[in-house]
């Protein structure tokens, strides 16, 4: 606790409820407030430190981001030579597959996504999302009805933002995304089709990872055997998996890397083994002509065997997609100069083995764990099923995050998110998708009960993402980067191609498993599109039929009604206006609080917002109304805050606010809060950014019984009010203004004011809304809004905030909206 002196002593109480409160206005400067969870991606700031830390992080991102591709030996071959393709003694197949691996893994992760992909990260974070809202910001194409013009004030959402020269075609098709809603349609669309399909990889990819982890068992029992072992093995480890979910990744994350690395030695080490002792030669293959030869002999077979070369990338988005954990260069450091090297010479030593060995007496005998020396193969298979699963946890975590993203931005259903780790950001877990990609993944292990299927399904989903990424990196080199647009062209043509040629050979297989990918995503594509218009006609609702302020303003201070002690905080999805349930409340209800505080919780499309920067405070009306409006902003990457620490940044934002008296406490500008929806000069309001009060040097900060105490006051003067002894006080507050700067008598009276509510207790007001689509409407519109959106509302979760507000302080108002 800080210490205070000269200072101006304001003490009072009220026997509303039991507790402590103290809201300090200190000198000095505040030490010692830890940072939430919220603030854990300020870690991304110092990335550029020692290379102790780089090579760290580099150790760390092994067990986060390469579970996955480190895994791909296991059922690469397998799918390759499933059925399209034969094995034969010239080895020309064996030696084209090899050099297709050796130049799709060079080309791919190594050259697209280390050095291209990995540079357009969206303040440190990277994604399918990462990208879209790289875009949303440089070309003002935003998907949120709620944008306000202080959104683009923000530090991070302004950063590096150059608009191009006018005459070049980077500002020509800024300006055409602009003006075309189509265009802007399309590209949320690609970035949701992206999304789905990284929701997809997230119920393949555990299930053939696992499953090719445990067919090491079918070389130690028969044939007939095996079927009756491999499934229900799988299947016992994924419910295992999933199960401990919910504990998080950091209490066995310290597993992880050394998991990963000792896989990786272990493949390496194989495949050097098998070089060495069956072809020294076999690196020949690794030339571009032995690809010419393979497609020449297999032609069409060679060309759908492309689905089972395509998964030895598997993985691959992964380095981008969980860049804001770590940093560009220790991804690349870790890629490099492990990663990369130890599938090449694990790939070439299963091809130097398998070009000894032509008899084929089963297809298990084109596999991974046949190429292992007998002598180790049980120890490689219990690290083969670890690294499976340490893969298979960095997907699950990758496919919450998406969603999460996808959530912030209002294209999917409003989930619970628990975060597992109070110090790393990124770690959450969502009960219901948990769950749900459970049994997704049971379901197909059981139904498909091969790689064959398994891996052209997951396949598909694999290489839709890279080619959705491919076609944002494309404009994002126009439009971010401002670089030619020949350039940009050069790289979809390059890539586009390479993976266009791997999409058409998987697509081929949609009967053979390749539908599972495109049922899954068009399903959730579904539910996130009937979701996204549902809420954009809801918020469109909201601004034609909100009240007008002079409306307001006509009430007079008491608004018409009885003010009574507390603070009304009404939940509102508009950032100005005053909305059409509030009008309901005052014509309904003989009183309201003395306090009334508009609140907005909102995402903006960056990843992450400052605490300086967090809220958004203004009056409604004369100061003596005592009607606020609070805009707390969040990034699509930001951890909510849903318990009394909410409540308690609130009120000291507006205090701070009233302190103040005007913008820029902690040095932020003012900004006039205008909405898209305003068209009336008379509803703009002044609005003022606010931190936490973590981030106060000087400001207001409250403190719960027990926090603050008399001895910490050191030399002040403290003066008491006591209660009359009729009435035995259950709350105190000890309300404490510093000398300097000097506070006029209505702030202070107000401030006395707020924290008297403070006491009461606050009181959420919370509408609930029911929406039809009115007489007159399409059959589709109809079963949009009356069926999918209201069963999608019914069933999905209210706003993060209001799963901890008690029963008792809430008032829900039922409202038909006829769309």
């Amino acid at each position: 606790m800080p210490r205070f002196s000269n200072w101006l002593p304001l003490k009072f109480f009220t026997a509303k409820n039991c507790g402590f409160w103290c809201l300090v206005f200190p000198r000095g400067v505040l030490r010692g407030f830890a940072m939430d969870l919220e603030t854990g991606f300020r870690q991304n700031s110092s990335k550029r430190q020692s290379w102790r830390t780089v090579l760290t992080l580099a150790y760390q991102s092994l067990g986060v981001v390469y579970g996955d591709l480190s895994t791909s030996p296991l059922y690469v071959y397998k799918s390759t030579f499933a059925e399209d393709i034969k094995h034969s003694e010239t080895n020309e197949e064996i030696y084209g597959v090899l050099s297709f691996i050796f130049w799709t893994l060079t080309l791919v992760p190594l050259l697209k996504y280390v050095f291209i992909v990995l540079k357009a990260d969206d303040n440190g974070e990277g994604g399918t999302f990462a990208l879209y809202s790289l875009l949303c910001r440089h070309a003002r194409v935003n998907s949120l009805p709620s944008c306000q013009l202080e959104d683009e004030e923000l530090s991070f959402y302004k950063k590096d933002i150059v608009s191009p020269a006018p005459t070049t075609v980077g500002a020509r098709l800024k300006s055409t995304l602009e003006r075309h809603r189509v265009l802007q349609r399309f590209l949320l669309v690609l970035a949701l089709i992206g999304a789905c399909m990284v929701i997809g990889d997230g119920i393949l990819s555990p299930a053939i990872s696992v499953f090719s982890a445990v067919s090491g068992l079918e070389l130690a029992v028969s044939k007939e055997h095996n079927k009756y072992i491999e499934v229900p093995v799988a299947c016992i480890i994924l419910i295992a998996l999933f199960a401990l979910q919910h504990y998080g990744t950091h209490r066995v994350g310290f597993l992880f890397a050394p998991v990963v690395i000792t896989w990786l030695v272990c493949i390496s080490a194989i495949g050097l083994y098998n070089i060495i002792h069956w072809n020294p030669h076999v690196y020949q293959a690794l030339s571009p002509y032995y690809m010419y030869k393979f497609l020449k002999k297999t032609q069409r077979g060679g060309w759908m065997s492309l689905g089972g070369i395509l998964l030895c990338i598997t993985g691959s988005e992964a380095m981008f997609a969980d860049l804001g954990h770590f940093s560009q260069l220790s991804i690349q450091i870790a890629f490099t100069f492990l990663v990369y090297p130890s599938l090449i010479l694990a790939y070439m030593g299963q091809a130097a083995y398998l070009s000894q060995h032509h008899v084929i007496e089963s297809d298990y005998h084109i596999g991974f764990y046949v190429s292992v020396p007998e002598k180790v193969r049980w120890p490689v298979l219990v690290i083969a099923i670890l690294a499976a699963v340490v893969g298979s946890q960095a997907i699950i975590t990758g496919t919450f995050s998406i969603i999460k993203q996808c959530s912030s931005l209002g294209c999917f259903p409003g989930v619970k998110i628990v975060h597992t780790s109070s110090k790393i950001h990124g770690q959450i877990y969502i009960p219901e998708i948990n769950w749900t990609l459970m049994l997704l993944c049971l379901a197909v292990t059981i139904g498909f009960r091969d790689t064959k299927r398994l891996g052209n399904a997951s396949g598909l989903a694999v290489i839709t993402v890279m080619l959705v990424t491919t076609c944002l990196m494309s404009l994002v080199i126009v439009l971010c980067w401002h670089q030619s647009v020949f350039l940009a062209i050069g790289f979809v043509l390059f890539f586009g191609t390479i993976e266009a040629l791997y999409f058409s050979a998987s697509l081929i297989k949609f009967l053979e498993g390749a539908w599972v990918p495109i049922v899954m995503a068009f399903i959730f594509m579904i539910v996130m599109c009937v979701w996204h218009y549902g809420s954009l006609k809801k918020y469109e609702f909201d601004v034609q039929n909100k009240v007008s302020v002079d409306w307001l303003l006509s009430l007079g201070p008491s608004l018409g009604i009885v003010r009574v002690n507390g603070i009304g905080l009404i939940h509102t999805e508009l950032v100005s206006g005053i909305p059409a349930i509030f009008s309901h409340f005052v014509t309904n209800l003989p009183a309201f609080h003395q306090v009334l505080v508009f609140l907005c919780i909102k995402s903006v499309p960056i990843p992450h917002v400052k605490h300086e920067e967090r809220f958004l405070v203004g009056h409604i009306g004369p100061r003596e109304y005592r009607i606020y409006r609070c805009i707390v902003r969040y990034g699509y990457r930001d951890a909510h805050k849903d318990d009394s620490g909410f409540e308690n940044d609130l009120v000291c934002s507006i205090a701070e606010y009233i302190r103040t008296g005007k913008a820029g406490s902690n040095g932020a500008a003012t900004a006039t809060a205008a909405a898209a929806e305003e068209n009336s000069a008379q509803e703009r309001e002044e609005m003022a950014v606010m931190g936490t009060p973590s981030t106060y040097l000087g400001g207001v900060h409250v403190y719960e019984d027990g926090e603050g105490h008399s001895s910490s006051a050191g030399t002040s003067e403290l003066r008491e009010i006591k209660s009359p002894p009729i009435l035995k006080p259950r709350k105190k507050v000890r309300f404490v203004v510093p000398e300097s700067p000097k506070i006029d008598q209505s702030a202070r009276t107000e401030l006395r004011e707020l924290m008297e509510a403070r006491e009461a207790g606050i009181a959420y007001i919370l509408g609930h809304s029911y929406m039809q689509a009115k007489q007159g409407s399409s059959f589709v519109k109809k079963m949009v809004i009356n069926f999918g959106y209201e069963f999608l509302r019914r069933n999905s979760r209210p706003p993060t905030y209001a799963l901890s507000v008690p029963h008792a302080s809430t008032l829900e108002v039922g409202m038909v909206y006829n769309i």
